[in-house]
Order: structure tokens, then C-alpha cells, then sequence
């Protein structure tokens, strides 16, 4: 059978840890998951007891492409708790995870061939789904003295028809302020080309506040979802916010691709954003696992990394140890029992260098974790004795 260039992007590394993972598992032994960047709690307790419900009074069957309007609506509601911005609801796509929202921007936004900018480390599966869409991902290599995040003159001589940016990042954590952000909002301006803000892991921050993208400016389009901060990754519901021009293109292709996000999981994330107390009780373990990652982590030799501002994430610089992250992921997981990330899924240049170590797990776990990487780091004279 024929097949199509599209689908030759590279695998999603983190999957193939995940799965080697789960065969040690299988296999008997107890693994540290510090790989995957997803929650280690349900989704909001309110949330699950609203599907209960509807699934015994309500055939939960197609929604309109747009998603539930009372959904849409609290969506809206948000950025004005949030942020202070009063966005009207028709402006809000409800989607199938961001990962359709993904599809849908770039879909909307960009013809076959054009290309869209990035900076590296990034979450992989942008440069993948433009690739599957036949769009280029222009790469920009970002500094580590501006934390991993893009500024206006990596991207001089830069030819561009898009630019997305991610704050806070994955995978580094790292968060851009206001005017930061409002200098790329301005050089995509300055370009006629699309600005798109991945806003995924807002609601988990630290020492201050994540900016949205539409406090700068409403010429924008925001992809955000309930994965991370509402603990509902399987969940499968995001959304985007475009600007009022977009809205009908979006729908029209929203309607084709996916008919409509899954109802039963749009029931739920309308009912997990009054779940505050859960929120803010899983924000607090974030919080104290970042603090036990930041002392822990160079104690075991891991010293060199940009201490996060927000998602629940440490982006450390190996390249003194390995010139190979694969390997040496494979090794920590083998003989230390503990699953990270290697840095080529985030940067195909200087990933060979680097990991990634989530902390969004139990406390318990990170606490296991780090002390099993400081036994793996002393056998090699690495780590603090």
C-alpha cells in the first residue's frame, strides 16, 4: 500500500520512554515516572461527579462544532478572573484537546509550504504537526542567558508567515513578561505574520503570573487546555481563542475534521473550572516538588538548568555527562529505575545534551526519584557524597 510524505515525522520520544517504562513495570520493578508531563491526580473530583450524572440523564450525543455555549462562555469567564481581560464568548473554539487546536489554527491560518517559527527547546509535536500539515517549522536556536525563550533578535533575517511562542514553556518552564511578549506580538506584526501563544500550562505558576497573549493584543490566536492545570489529559478538551475574524473558518473546519470535541468531556471541564480547591491543593504539591527538584537536582549532579517559573518541569544541561540523551535516559531508567526525558524530543540540535525531569507527580514520588538519581550519579563520582 502507498503511502503519503506527510506521515514520515519522527516519533514522540517521550512515548517510546513511557512505553519502555511501563514494560519494566510489567516486568515487576517499581519505576519513578519524572518523563511524562502529566499530573499525577484525577480530574477534579465536582467534574467527575457532573459526568456521573449527565451519562444517567442526558445521551450526551453531538454538540454544536463550536463546543457547549455554557462552556464557551466560562472559558470567556476565566480570563476575566485570570487576567482582567473581557473577552466575548463567541471568540472561544472549544477543541479536542489542544492538540485539535493545533490542527485547527495551523489549518486556518497557513497554506501548504508556509513557514512557521519556533524556538528550540520546544514541545515536539509542533514541528511534527506542521510537518503532517505540509507546513515548514523554522527552528530558532534560543539563549540560555533568555532562559530558552525567543526574543525579537533571533529571529532577524528570519523569513516567517507564523510564530508561535509557549510561556510557560515546555520544556524548560520558563515564562515571558509582558513586554517580552509584547516585542514578538510586534515582530510578527512587523512581518504580516500569524502570532500564536501556547498557553497550556497556565494556572501553574509560581513567584508570579503568566501574561496572556490577549492582554497584548486581540490580533492573536491562544491555544490552552484542560490537560495540566485541571488534571484532565485523557480527557481529550481545549480550546482556542482567535481573533472575531477567524471565528467562522475555524467552525467550518472544526465541523469537518472532528464534527465536535467529545461531550462528555466538555461536561466535565465546564464543572472542573469551579474546582478551585483541588487546583490550588495540586498547585501546593507543584510547588513543594519544585522546591525539592530545585535543591535536589544538582545534588545528584544535575547542575545545570534555568529554575522554572511556571508548568511543573526541569530542562538540565548534560551535555559534561553524555553526548548521547537517548542513551543515557535509557541507562538512568535501567539501572536506577527512574523514567526521564531525553532533550532531542525538544531540540534536534542540542538535545543530544539534554533531559527533561517532570515533577508533576506525588511528592512522594519526587522525593523516591531524586534519591535514586543521586545513588545512580555517586556510582559514577558525580554526585554530592
Amino acid at each position: 500500500m502507498r503511502s503519503s510524505r506527510r506521515g514520515n515525522v519522527d516519533p514522540f520520544i517521550v512515548m517510546d520512554v513511557m512505553e519502555a517504562a511501563r514494560a519494566r513495570e510489567a516486568a515487576g520493578h517499581r519505576v519513578i515516572h519524572m518523563e511524562v508531563g502529566q499530573p499525577g491526580t484525577a480530574a477534579p473530583a465536582m467534574a467527575r461527579e457532573a459526568v456521573a450524572k449527565a451519562l444517567a440523564a442526558d445521551p450526551l450525543g453531538y454538540t454544536v462544532a463550536l463546543g457547549l455555549p455554557e462552556l464557551r462562555a466560562r472559558i470567556a469567564r476565566l480570563y476575566g478572573d485570570w487576567y482582567n481581560v473581557d473577552l466575548d464568548p463567541a471568540r472561544v473554539v472549544v477543541t479536542p484537546g489542544s492538540s485539535g487546536g493545533f490542527i485547527l489554527a495551523f489549518s486556518a491560518l497557513f497554506d501548504a509550504g508556509e513557514r512557521v517559527a519556533l524556538g528550540a527547546p520546544g514541545y515536539p509535536s509542533y514541528r511534527q504537526i506542521l510537518k503532517a500539515l505540509d507546513l515548514v517549522p523554522v527552528e530558532v536556536q534560543s539563549a540560555a542567558e533568555n532562559r530558552y525563550q525567543p526574543v525579537p533578535a533571533d529571529l532577524q533575517g528570519v523569513d516567517f508567515e507564523g510564530l508561535l511562542v509557549a510561556s510557560p514553556a515546555n520544556p524548560t518552564g520558563t515564562m515571558l513578561d509582558k513586554g517580552a511578549l509584547g516585542a514578538l506580538v510586534d515582530c510578527a506584526a512587523d512581518k504580516g505574520a500569524a502570532f500564536l501563544s501556547d498557553e497550556i500550562y497556565h494556572g501553574i505558576e509560581y513567584d508570579r503570573k503568566a501574561v496572556t497573549a490577549l492582554e497584548v493584543s486581540d490580533d492573536v490566536v491562544v491555544i490552552n487546555s484542560f490537560s495540566k492545570f485541571f488534571s484532565m489529559t485523557g480527557w481529550r478538551v481545549g480550546w482556542l481563542v482567535v481573533p472575531d475574524s477567524h471565528v467562522r473558518q475555524v467552525e467550518r473546519l472544526a465541523q469537518n475534521l472532528f464534527i465536535c470535541p467529545p461531550h462528555v468531556a466538555q461536561v466535565a471541564a465546564l464543572h472542573a473550572m469551579d474546582a478551585k480547591d483541588e487546583t490550588e491543593a495540586n498547585l501546593a504539591v507543584y510547588t513543594r516538588n519544585r522546591e525539592l527538584m530545585r535543591v535536589g537536582l544538582p545534588e545528584a549532579g544535575f547542575d545545570r538548568i534555568a529554575p522554572p517559573d511556571g508548568a511543573f518541569y526541569f530542562y538540565a544541561d548534560v551535555s559534561h555527562l553524555t553526548d548521547d540523551s537517548v542513551a543515557f535516559a535509557k541507562e538512568i531508567l535501567e539501572e536506577a529505575g527512574v523514567a526521564v526525558t531525553p532533550g532531542l524530543d525538544f531540540d534536534p540540535v542540542r538535545g543530544a545534551g539534554t533531559l527533561r525531569f517532570s515533577y508533576a507527580r506525588s511528592t512522594a514520588d519526587i522525593e523516591e526519584g531524586l534519591a535514586r538519581l543521586k545513588a545512580f550519579m555517586r556510582k559514577r563520582g558525580l554526585a554530592e557524597g
